[in-house]
């Protein structure tokens, strides 16, 4: 059979839930059980999800875990290349708007990669970055307010991250309860797990393919 000239996924437009927790965060990482978890959609294109993603929220802010487990080879990761290191990857729109195809103020990036800074480069990366071809760009992030954690293993890893609500520009649940999302699980052995459409369609930077999460309590 033929591969279709458009992945399943751009044919519908996806809303999943993300569950209520408070604090999303706790102590040194967020331990976010099963009951967080994410539905995958790549398997309506029959492709395989290796990776564990989770997600929580509260008026504080969301957090977000991701499990890699079944690698053969370390992940590769560097904070002076964050765009292109593996790790999960994560596009936010506070005003789920889906009829752009251009970034606005609401949109934001953020990559977490399980290694990569320290001395040493075995200390987690939280980062901010900058979305191609935006209009408009968000309210500056304070440095050092994302949180990242990480515990290695054997055969992948355990990355866990925190965004606070000062990070999302227009972020308020009560008014706003619906956010753009979209992820990227990158990993130079599995390849790239996306959470609505992957390449080649430029998710990184249109908005219009992003699904949508809604925050439920």
């Amino acid at each position: 059979m033929t591969n279709p000239l458009l992945p399943t996924r751009s044919l519908f437009r996806f809303s999943a839930p993300c569950r209520y927790r408070n604090p999303p965060w706790t102590g040194k990482a967020a331990g976010l059980a099963k009951k967080y978890q994410l539905l995958s959609l790549a398997e309506l294109e029959g492709r395989a999800a290796p990776a564990d993603v989770r997600a929580a929220w509260s008026e504080v802010g969301m957090a977000f875990s991701v499990h890699v487990q079944g690698k053969s080879q370390p992940p590769w990761c560097r904070e002076s290349r964050p765009e292109d290191s593996d790790g999960l990857h994560l596009w936010i729109d506070t005003r789920d708007v889906h009829d752009v195809h251009r970034a606005g103020r609401f949109c934001h990036r953020f990559a977490f990669l399980p290694i990569g800074a320290g001395r040493r480069l075995d200390q987690p990366v939280a980062e901010s970055l900058s979305i191609h071809r935006a209009r408009e760009q968000h309210n500056p992030i304070r440095a050092g307010i994302l949180k990242a954690s990480c515990k290695r293993q054997a055969d992948g890893y355990l990355l866990e991250a925190m965004i606070p609500a000062e990070a999302l520009t227009g972020f308020d649940p009560a008014e706003h309860p619906r956010l753009g999302f979209t992820y990227a699980v990158i990993d130079r052995e599995f390849g790239q797990q996306t959470f609505s459409v992957g390449r080649p369609m430029p998710y990184q930077e249109d908005p219009s393919l992003w699904a949508t999460l809604e925050l439920q309590r």
